[in-house]
């Protein structure tokens, strides 16, 4: 199965490779690395991009606010995360004047335990299904792509010792190849560790993860259907679909099926006795006040024939007030069941007591408010639970089934009193009612791009803790500038970090120092490098990071 796999994505990338040619946007960068507190985003230009402008990734069918630019050079923009989800070199990045476009997602990622709450923006989804008043699409092959190598070293004195990690990234998208109907898409990564191959050797898809590799067709001017493994961005909460996919428009409204396995669960692999299906109805309109988009959705995912998750979700998003967006989504489990203990047998032995009314496991809402091109406000709340399968996890679904509900509030502000000046805060309160204490958090910054004379963007951050566990504060000033204008960008950070952990009574204070290189050797070949030194009084800790980047 795996030699067969390899064939496939081998042939597919072959084939690939005979159309490429260069389509890169400069309002299009891809994350080039990720440290502790900072994402690196590197860009063909930054002319556009100003210090305190917010960048978007495409997550949920929709452009959300993900990144926000504290530091900036003519290619390379250093930002602050506002996503709660985990940041990965070669994610695709985009400023606001780019137009979404369908199957541009990346993989999703587990909820984080961070207090941060993502906040989506509501751009209605621009569909590649035309609608039927549209005139005959003329079809012109665009192929775009990017392939990288990296490598991470850990150089300490801790227990851990020294590690070196390669990863490979390949991200290519052929649109109409050949001038035809049929378009293709892939996301894969490889990564492996010195003196853990036998890993690999035992087991590709260690090393090896597909997040993307599909084909999809059109039928007809209103109809496409997907065969591989994809994301349907109007269903994101199934995940990715190793099978087939089909939806239709018809004016305003998309309804779609689609039927396969998921990807495994302890490798992100392929496992066909993961069966999961699922249909949707999305309806997006825009009137003359704003957008709206809803979408209502019904999943069923299996674990060797038998249930293992069955929901439903709704999704809304409306920009009808004037300088106000909204986004919600609701999420219902249809399946689920209690364990008791039955008295006609042993006291360890259980029953299960199956139950089909729905029951909120997720809700998210979010409202965000521009009082002008210079304020704005955003605001959301979230409820989760624990996402349980029960045939996956049944050797542990006595715990998973006591974790009570885990609620958060974000409040997040941003002012920009000057053209260089930029000043913002965001902070979160989250709670279960098991927990000791709430975990609170409040980060400030003020950034202050291009000062006179000496061409240097400066940002001032302070990050103040507070969990069940510890209390904290983090401190840092970051310069950044153009060495060689367009071509060489640097960047140093210093971070003064000082820990109080209550359980054990302990502090931890670290001094933290980044250096950042970014060198565009050529207009579609570029190189990053990194450095990042933590230092306490028992450790010290050095991270080397390399990367070379080249696109088509």
């Amino acid at each position: 199965m795996k030699k067969i796999i390899l064939l496939f994505v081998s042939g597919i990338l072959s084939a690939f490779a005979v159309y490429s040619q260069n389509a890169r946007s400069q309002n299009e960068g891809v994350v080039s690395y990720v440290s502790s507190q900072n994402v690196y985003v590197k860009f063909s230009s930054t002319e556009n991009i100003s210090v305190g402008d917010t960048l978007y990734m495409i997550l949920d069918g929709k452009n959300q606010p993900a990144l926000r630019v504290n530091n900036l050079s003519s290619i390379s923009c250093v930002c602050v995360p506002l996503l709660s989800r985990k940041f990965t070199t070669s994610d695709r990045i985009y400023t606001n004047n780019r137009p979404v476009i369908v199957g541009e997602e990346t993989k999703p990622t587990p909820p984080d335990t961070k207090v941060q709450v993502s906040e989506p923006v509501n751009t209605p989804v621009t569909d590649t299904l035309p609608t039927a008043a549209a005139a005959k699409p003329v079809r012109k092959q665009l192929i775009t792509g990017r392939v990288s190598a990296a490598s991470y070293i850990n150089l300490s004195d801790t227990p851990s010792g020294n590690s070196l990690r390669m990863r490979y990234n390949l991200t290519f998208n052929a649109k109409n190849i050949g001038n035809s109907r049929l378009s293709a898409e892939s996301y894969i990564s490889f990564a492996h560790k010195s003196k853990h191959w036998g890993e690999i050797q035992d087991n590709i898809f260690k090393g090896l993860k597909i997040y993307n590799l599909s084909l999809n067709y059109e039928i007809g001017k209103n109809a496409r259907i997907y065969a591989g493994r994809k994301i349907n961005p109007k269903i994101s909460n199934m995940g990715a679909v190793d099978g087939i996919q089909f939806e239709i428009k018809t004016n305003s409204i998309t309804t779609g099926v689609l039927a396969g396995s998921r990807p495994d669960n302890t490798d992100y692999g392929f496992n066909t006795s993961l069966f999961q299906y699922g249909a949707f109805v999305n309806h997006e309109h825009t009137y003359l006040r704003g957008n709206v988009q809803t979408t209502l959705a019904f999943i069923e995912q299996k674990n060797s024939g038998i249930t293992d998750r069955r929901f439903t979700y709704i999704q809304h998003s409306n920009t009808l007030v004037k300088n106000l967006s909204f986004f919600g989504s609701a999420e219902f489990d249809l399946y689920r069941y209690n364990l008791k203990i039955d008295s006609s047998l042993l006291a360890a032995d259980t029953l299960r007591v199956t139950n089909t009314a729905p029951k909120l496991s997720n809700l998210y809402l979010s409202l965000r408010y521009r009082f002008s091109g210079k304020l704005s406000l955003s605001l959301s709340y979230s409820s989760r639970q624990n996402i349980i399968y029960y045939e996956t996890y049944k050797s542990f679904i006595d715990q998973l089934l006591e974790k009570e509900t885990q609620q958060g509030f974000m409040m997040q502000v941003s002012y920009r009193p000057l053209k260089k000046l930029s000043l913002g805060a965001n902070g979160g309160y989250r709670f279960r009612k098991s927990d000791p204490s709430p975990s609170k958090n409040l980060y400030a910054y003020a950034t202050y791009s291009q000062i006179p004379f000496v061409g240097i963007s400066a940002t001032l951050t302070a990050t103040i803790l507070e969990t069940s566990y510890l209390r904290g504060s983090i401190y840092g000033l970051g310069l950044s500038r153009d060495i060689v204008r367009g071509k060489l960008s640097g960047a140093f950070t210093y971070r003064f970090i000082d820990y109080f952990y209550t359980n054990t009574s302990s502090n931890l204070m670290q001094h933290t120092g980044e250096i950042s290189l970014n060198w565009k050797l050529m207009k579609k070949l570029s190189c990053s490098f990194y450095y990042e030194g933590t230092f306490d009084s028992r450790y010290i800790f050095n991270r080397f990071y390399l990367q070379l980047t080249k696109s088509f």
